[in-house]
């Protein structure tokens, strides 16, 4: 006798795909978040690894700017590792007079984790500029004659400086004439913004229209700091008038004096320290190779045109202007112009 069997029920092949793909879909879930765990410590590492791979290129792209040998001392440099910290100025230095574009960051962006700190405790403002120079503005103007001279030969070094020079024309550094003056203002506009400094120095003047360090005795430290000059400033001005009445500065020696000389005789006058005697031999002496590595304006710039806006430390920076010499002061002035070319009287 014959058994009967039964047959069994087939499911539809649309439910038995649909099963199949959950199955496969929950599986790569399970997978990936599986993976996603496991792996959440070698994320991190690959971000480093990718971070630290644009540093090097950012310190590429500042090797082709110089020359082999500069670039050789420039990988040693980055290379370099510097202990301590180098001790602020009397005059703390403000980016060449107060000298950082407008974006409001902390000067501390501009220092590296390591090497030589350069003046980490300034914290850049909106309204901060550099100070310049137009011919024409305010006085008869004398282009310095080894300017053109300078231009050609760092235009034909540097390839920075090659596209960077041609953009500001025929202006150039304006010798400000009196030393006393220019003296007195940078001293009086330490730390604060230009447009800050600018207002102090008009009430100055309209109590003292003459600037003249007698005149300057002769008001006293009460009206000075009633234009707005701090009590310390007050006294580092009348101490700086009382050296150049009393004859105790070389003046009349100065333009025949080599730059370290005449640093080391400013410097010993309160309040001014080597920021604003290397401010002096530019910007009063017209002096063609000076470097004043304890300004953030020109540490920014260097920054910006030859790091990709990296951190850079004193010796890299000193290093990328090796290439500059003998005419570090013109290249300067032109790092200062590509961060803020807008004119000022000072």
């Amino acid at each position: 006798m014959a058994t009967a069997r039964k047959t069994p029920v087939k499911r539809p092949a649309s439910v038995s795909d649909v099963s199949g793909a959950t199955k496969r879909t929950r599986s790569a879930q399970t997978k990936a978040d599986t993976q996603q765990i496991d792996g959440a410590g070698a994320t991190g590492k690959a971000a480093a690894t990718r971070a630290g791979v644009g540093a090097k290129l950012g310190r590429s792209a500042a090797l082709k700017a110089t020359k082999p040998e500069t670039a050789a001392r420039l990988n040693g440099a980055a290379r370099a590792s510097k202990a301590g910290t180098e001790e602020a100025e009397a005059s703390p230095a403000k980016g060449n007079g107060r000298a950082i574009a407008g974006d409001g960051a902390s000067a501390q962006a501009l220092v590296a984790e390591r090497g030589e700190v350069v003046r980490k405790s300034r914290v850049v403002t909106s309204d901060a500029a550099v100070p310049v120079q137009i011919g024409g503005l305010t006085r008869e103007v004398v282009r310095p004659d080894y300017w053109d001279r300078a231009c050609a030969d760092l235009m034909r070094r540097d390839r920075i400086l090659k596209k960077l020079i041609p953009k500001f024309g025929e202006i150039h550094l304006v010798n400000l004439g009196d030393p006393f003056s220019t003296l007195a203002r940078s001293v009086a506009g330490q730390q604060i913004s230009v447009k800050a400094a600018q207002a102090i120095w008009e009430r100055v003047k309209g109590a003292c229209p003459e600037v003249h360090p007698a005149h300057f005795i002769k008001l006293g430290h009460d009206k000075l700091q009633a234009c707005g000059l701090s009590k310390r400033k007050a006294e580092y001005i009348l101490d700086l008038a009382q050296h150049f009445e009393s004859g105790a500065l070389h003046v009349d020696a100065w333009t025949s004096m080599d730059d370290e000389a005449v640093i080391a005789e400013l410097t010993q006058i309160r309040g001014i320290g080597r920021w604003t005697a290397e401010m002096f031999l530019i910007f009063n002496l017209s002096r063609p190779d000076v470097l004043p590595l304890d300004d953030l304006g020109l540490i920014q710039a260097i920054s910006v045109n030859y790091f990709s806006g990296e951190p850079v430390t004193r010796s890299e920076a000193r290093e990328v202007a090796a290439n500059w010499e003998p005419w570090r002061t013109v290249a300067t002035w032109y790092m200062w112009r590509s961060l803020n070319p807008i004119p000022a009287d000072h």
